[in-house]
């Protein structure tokens, strides 16, 4: 079984050369437990997997499990272009203690909808570990459609979508296509999560959470228990949820929590740091919303 509600992709730390910062990294986890995060997504595209040495990506799951130690759900990062691979590094999120994986859809070889079929079964077939479909066809270039989800949905290791179009007919679709209560359907647009949740998802893996941790922890539970006060905190960070994108997710995020001093400004090229005319936006926003 999964968990319900708010489960932030963290980022992953870096000092200013670009090296991994693992004790930011701790202070972070340490961060979202205390503001009742209630899962941790290790590596995912706000991670910079796609910039993580493999033995860094590991070692980076390693630590959040062990920093976590069972006091949230930690999904891992598994996702790649090349099914070998993805099978590789679930299985090694498996032997590194990981709750769950999360397997983006293959990007830039732009795989047919069998393909991702039997992509994703044969990583299902070959790791007994549950796991989480990824849709963000934003960055992929590949959308996984909802018939698909539907085929894959009764693997007994297919446990969930995360589904980031922000097109809230995608759920409804889900919910008529998939009747087994079990199958977790969450969003993965921030803008979108509170309707997304209020119409039935179990939760937001986000990246706004990041930055507001408790406040979107709040949301959320709000949201499942369907009270309007989801709205108000909706309202609230609306403008943030939008500016978090100004520039290529993690780029903002990563500017936003060294402005708070939580990290290091480094980040991995070919992202580079926040241009400095969406600096000033950021900083008002942050100034209004209390946070530096």
């Amino acid at each position: 079984m999964l968990v319900k509600g708010s489960i932030v992709a963290i980022v992953t730390p870096m000092k200013a050369n670009g090296d991994l910062d693992l004790d930011a990294l701790d202070k972070l986890v340490d961060f979202h437990i205390e503001s009742g995060t209630k899962g941790i997504i290790a590596v995912g595209t706000t991670g910079e997997s796609a910039t993580l040495e493999v033995s860094e990506h590991i070692s980076v799951i390693e630590r959040i499990v062990k920093r976590a130690d069972k006091k949230a759900f930690i999904f891992a990062g598994t996702g790649a272009n090349s099914t070998k691979e993805a099978i590789y590094l679930s299985m090694a999120a498996k032997s590194a203690g990981a709750d769950a994986s999360l397997s983006v859809t293959p990007y830039y070889n732009k795989p047919t909808q069998e393909g991702l079929f039997q992509h994703y079964t044969q990583i299902a077939d070959q790791v007994e570990f549950p796991q989480v479909l990824y849709n963000v066809p934003g960055r992929t270039s590949c959308d996984l459609l909802p018939e698909t989800i539907a085929r894959l949905a009764p693997h007994e290791n297919i446990s969930g979508i995360k589904e980031a179009t922000g097109d809230l007919s995608r759920l409804e679709i889900l919910k008529k296509l998939i009747s087994d209560e079990t199958f977790f359907l969450y969003s993965g647009d921030d803008a979108t999560a509170t309707d997304f949740i209020l119409n039935g998802g179990h939760g937001n893996i986000s990246v706004t959470a990041n930055v507001v941790p408790d406040l979107m922890s709040k949301l959320c539970d709000f949201a499942l228990e369907e009270s309007s006060e989801a709205k108000v905190i909706e309202n609230k960070i609306s403008n943030l949820n939008t500016m978090l994108f100004l520039e290529s997710n993690p780029i903002p995020v990563k500017w936003v929590l060294s402005r708070m001093g939580l990290i290091d400004i480094g980040i991995r090229l070919p992202l580079t740091n926040l241009s400095k005319k969406h600096q000033q936006t950021l900083q008002e926003e942050l100034l209004k919303l209390e946070l530096i």
